[in-house]
């Protein structure tokens, strides 16, 4: 009757927490959730037909399903006596999952934080501020920086934006609260710490394979924040349609634990608990054991189902009035519940309602509950404290009213064809034979060679099988005709190249079909690239087989966030309540101390957490494409098409490319502008320049006729003067001669005197002598001569005559 009651329906959430709490409770939740997985009653099995159908999945995506259904289907009455084939399943599926789950888990990602709590926004919202004061003054600014040397912006002018634009780029891009750093510092070391690339590869196998992935983070004080990876064939949930998981009330997993390791988890048991757990292992062995498992359990291991069970539980405080006028608030349990007179007279109630996590443990098979109690540092969003975030992350993309499908689950039948088909092509070629050759002994019998050989039937074969040659005869010995003139023929051995010629269609067609039913095409994996095909439509191809595969993409994306989202909450509870704080923050922080001060503050701030993927090949050809066609219309410079791409959001990297694009616009029309005006300036300045040489020019001009006139005159003068004084001396000269003349003259006129008397014959002579000159000069008409200079004595029309001597 007990054991009845315990495998009902779940126990009413409508009841105190005093009795949620109990043990007792916890059982009635934990053999409910056993029943709903566990039970064969009803013929089903839940937990073992979706073991059964993961590990069917499992074998096929590893190319070792099993070979029984070829077997029955090419037996005749059971009986394979007569078939000698290879019956090794051909791996074609575990080609196909290899592609998906490489080529995604290759894929490069970024955990971003982004603070959202009012401290946070608030910064955002300050610095923001500064920034657009900082662009509606900056001539202001550079006006007083140029005359007064003072600078009144609060951000550096060389980093200010130029529009509004840039500015939510910036923010998006450049912009980082140091609590958010630390906050992306500390989430990356933990996923390190917990070798989270390891789990995240085996989830998405997961995903590809059984159509489902799980991930669960768990913290305990002894280990810190664990990330562990879930294996869907052990998770158990409560019925949803959500492909996210959303609307559980209980998840768990089911684990296989040796009971030494009961014993360390659960040291509260007793030695006769240990003896019990013995012996119910072999129950627990029962249920869960498959009917074509042939693998014995260790009898020394138990089957422990873990399970959180989502409720909500009440939050009810008393209000008093105390004596001095102030109120007092005192918790109370949910069973308070005074009369309404002293709620209206003496004090109040208060209460609300907050969902929570009961997590409990029951070993498998049994009545035994190993723990049932309230989870310990609860995940709450900062958001809605009444809200509260179950350890399991869990995600089925194709999920619907319950049934899983994955992308092996469409290939399973065209895989068993595949399969069948190469049974087929062994059978076939197995009973093909060579092609032979007719002889015709008769035809062989009327030749003769005329060298006196013999023309049997071996010497016929050799010569034809060495040479390819005949010999034969159209006409008999007796002249009729020889109907085996051509003694040896080939025969052909049927039409065992055409079956397998249409076996192998046959296979080529199965094998198209799981690209079909996949969207994995040739080009996805470059197996038989088409030669005659352009390099762009191969690679809208395999972006076309990446579109079918999205979805696995997006799910593990989710999968990392929830663990994100997780991790932030869980660094929050141990910053504000651990008491191994100070060890956790040094063990985040030893990377960089900078951010030690920021870590310790991390439990005051709310952070949005969301993933930053590292675009693919498709969306960096396209962003690739966008930048050369501006490099080559020279709407970008180079280091701008460097930071864009750099950017690993595709989104903003092209509204960065918009963005520069517009920036070098301005700036060349700006250029254009200047170089317009400079060229105008420098027009103007030209003409100013030939204008004011041409000034110059008449300047040169006229100096130079007024220094070639000075020089005239100069030399004039310099010749007047040279001429009065070479007139001068010429007069001077002339004066000394005439002086000597004159002296000369008086001295024969003294010497006349002198020598008159003695010498009067002498002067008679002489006086005879000159008149008789004076007559030869008259006879010959010539004047006296004269010692005067003509004209040189006069200077400026001032003659020297009247200097003469009287």
């Amino acid at each position: 009757m007990a054991d009845q009651v315990l495998k009902g329906f779940f126990p009413s959430q409508v009841v105190s927490d005093r009795e949620k709490v109990s043990q007792e409770y916890g059982l009635k939740v934990a053999k409910a959730i056993e029943s709903e997985w566990f039970s064969r009653d009803s013929g089903t099995n839940r937990f073992y037909n979706n073991q059964n159908e993961f590990h069917k999945l499992r074998l096929y995506a590893r190319g070792e399903q099993s070979i029984q259904k070829y077997k029955d289907e090419l037996s005749i009455n059971g009986d394979l006596s007569y078939l000698n084939l290879d019956w090794k399943p051909v791996p074609i599926i575990p080609k196909f999952v290899d592609i998906v789950v490489n080529g995604i888990a290759e894929r490069s990602y970024d955990v971003k934080a982004f603070s959202q709590d009012p401290f946070g926004v608030s910064k955002r919202t300050e610095y923001m501020e500064s920034i657009l004061r900082d662009m509606e003054t900056k001539e202001l600014a550079n006006f007083a920086q140029e005359a007064f040397g003072i600078s009144l912006q609060e951000n550096d002018p060389k980093k200010l934006p130029d529009s509004e634009d840039e500015l939510q780029l910036h923010m998006q891009l450049s912009y980082k609260q140091a609590s958010e750093l630390a906050e992306e510092q500390a989430i990356n070391v933990m996923l390190e710490g917990n070798n989270y690339e390891n789990t995240r590869k085996r989830f998405y196998y997961d995903l590809t394979v059984l159509g489902i992935g799980a991930v669960k983070n768990t913290f305990t004080k002894t280990e810190g924040i664990k990330i562990d990876y879930v294996d869907p064939a052990n998770l158990i949930w409560s019925y949803t349609e959500d492909p996210f998981f959303d609307d559980l009330y209980y998840v768990g997993e089911v684990k296989t634990i040796p009971i030494n390791e009961i014993k360390k988890q659960f040291p509260e048991l007793t030695q006769e608990d240990m003896e019990e757990l013995s012996r119910s292992s072999f129950t627990s062995s029962g249920l869960l054991k498959s009917q074509n498992d042939t693998n014995n359990l260790d009898k020394n291991t138990v089957q422990v189902l873990y399970f959180n069970y989502k409720t909500y539980m009440n939050e009810v405080y008393k209000v008093k009035e105390t004596s001095t006028g102030a109120t007092k608030i005192i918790l109370r349990d949910d069973e308070f519940d005074p009369p309404v007179e002293l709620l209206e007279q003496q004090y109040g109630k208060m209460n609300r309602s907050l969902e929570v996590l009961y997590e409990g443990a029951l070993i498998v098979g049994s009545n035994k509950l190993l723990k049932w109690s309230l989870a310990q540092n609860m995940m709450r969003p900062k958001s809605d404290y009444t809200k509260v975030k179950m350890n399991y992350a869990i995600v089925a993309p194709r999920m619907y009213k319950g049934r899983i499908e994955s992308l092996v689950s469409r290939t399973t039948t065209f895989a068993d064809m595949i399969q069948l088909t190469h049974l087929k092509l062994q059978q076939v070629m197995a009973r093909m034979t060579p092609d032979g050759v007719y002889l015709d002994a008769d035809g062989l019998a009327e030749i003769d060679l005329g060298n006196g050989t013999n023309y049997n039937p071996q010497e016929a074969l050799n010569m034809f099988f060495q040479t390819g040659s005949v010999i034969g005869r159209s006409m008999t010995q007796e002249g009729d005709m020889n109907p085996g003139k051509v003694p040896i023929q080939e025969i052909q051995s049927g039409s065992g190249g055409q079956k397998l010629q249409s076996l192998i269609q046959t296979y080529n067609y199965y094998l198209q079909m799981i690209r079909d039913v996949t969207g994995l095409n040739e080009a996805r994996d470059a197996s038989t690239p088409d030669k005659h095909a352009l390099v762009g439509i191969q690679k809208l191809a395999a972006a076309n087989s990446n579109t079918a595969t999205r979805h696995i993409l997006q799910s593990g994306l989710y999968l990392t966030t929830q663990v994100a989202e997780g991790v932030s909450l869980r660094i929050s509870d141990v910053l504000e309540y651990s008491p191994t704080r100070d060890a956790f923050i040094q063990k985040i922080g030893n990377h960089n101390v900078g951010t030690l001060d920021e870590l310790s503050q991390l439990h005051l701030y709310d952070f949005g957490i969301f993933i930053e993927l590292a675009p693919d090949e498709e969306e960096k050809q396209m962003l690739e494409n966008n930048i050369q066609i501006a490099l080559s219309n020279s709407l970008l410079d180079l280091e701008d098409a460097i930071d864009i791409r750099n950017i690993k959001n595709v989104k903003l990297a092209n509204e960065m490319l918009k963005v520069r694009r517009r920036k070098k616009q301005e700036r060349d029309q700006e250029l254009q502008e200047r170089n317009i005006k400079a060229q105008a300036d420098a027009n103007a300045q030209a003409q100013q320049v030939a204008a004011q040489a041409e000034v110059q020019k008449q300047q040169a001009l006229v100096q130079t006729q007024m220094q070639l006139e000075q020089g005239k005159a100069a030399l004039n003068e310099t010749k007047l003067m040279k001429e009065a004084q070479i007139k001068k001396e010429l007069m001077n000269h002339e004066f000394q001669i005439n002086m000597k003349l004159k002296q000369m003259e008086l001295q024969m006129i003294n010497n006349k005197e002198n020598s008159k008397e003695d010498r009067k014959d002498e002067r008679t002579k002489i006086q005879a002598s000159q008149q008789s000159e004076l007559i030869d000069q008259r006879k010959s008409g010539k004047p006296p001569k004269n010692f005067e200079s003509a004209g040189n004595d006069i200077l400026g029309g001032i003659g020297l005559g009247g200097f003469d001597p009287r």
